[in-house]
């Protein structure tokens, strides 16, 4: 398998008892992309995420991580390996504040547990604040995470998942609700640390001038199937992913 390959799935299938939702679906991710998974509802985007990060059972095909078999391993040793699935708004305690959320889950990540020798205010005190300052949020630590904006939340959730240093960062529809002001900021900084930090970043989206103002590489699902795929502009031009994206003219 070649190495500039992170994410790879071999002929990938899943069904829900006689219900097909994917079928025989072959995908590469190159590391170092920010690549997009485009399709009307119901076109199993999110299912491939799922089977992906192992919070569905394959039926049938391979998932690689980094050349490495992955297949139906369980959803905590794939994050470990450093597959990360952000956005996920179970992740945020809204009483907390986004210091205290943000440094729980560096702390989570580190199996770091109050020290009798240590202030619980210096706990991974540094890390936190730097992941802070990264995701444009050092102005609100102290504000608790329930009440931030919609774009404040989804900057949070993807500190939140920035805490355990993933090499593949999968975004599932990472702007919906947002305003135009609050979706340019956050796709910037996806794009940001895909520059910076050197991050893969797969995500999900149906707002087109998100798309294709972002992804590097474009794939397209419909019912299931992986119907075609390349550059924006490719996809743009072909005829059976515009007939399938509900008839968006994309």
């Amino acid at each position: 398998m070649n190495d500039d390959i992170i994410l790879q799935t071999d002929h990938l299938s899943k069904s829900f008892f006689k219900y097909q939702v994917l079928t025989d679906v072959n995908y590469q991710l190159t590391r170092g992309m920010i690549a997009a998974i485009i399709g009307p509802n119901g076109a199993g985007k999110s299912t491939f995420f799922n089977l992906v990060t192992g919070y569905h059972t394959v039926s049938g095909g391979s998932v690689f991580f980094r050349g490495q078999e992955i297949t139906n391993w369980a959803r905590h040793k794939i994050a470990r390996i450093g597959i990360t699935r952000a956005f996920q708004v179970s992740n945020i305690y809204p009483k907390l504040t986004t210091y205290e959320n943000v440094r729980q889950s560096i702390l989570a990540q580190q199996k770091r547990t109050l020290n009798l020798f240590i202030p619980a205010e210096r706990l991974a005190k540094k890390e936190t604040l730097d992941l802070l300052e990264t995701t444009g949020l050092s102005g609100f630590r102290n504000t608790e995470a329930g009440i931030l904006s919609q774009g404040d939340k989804k900057k949070l959730e993807l500190a939140l998942a920035l805490a355990s240093k993933p090499d593949l960062l999968l975004l599932d529809e990472p702007t919906a609700g947002m305003s135009s002001e609050e979706t340019h900021e956050t796709m910037e900084l996806v794009k940001r640390l895909n520059k910076e930090v050197g991050l893969t970043i797969l995500f999900t989206e149906h707002d087109i001038s998100v798309i294709f103002g972002y992804a590097q590489k474009l794939s397209v699902l419909h019912q299931g199937v992986l119907v075609a795929e390349g550059t924006p502009e490719e996809v743009r031009q072909n005829k059976e992913a515009q007939a399938c994206y509900l008839g968006e003219e994309i």
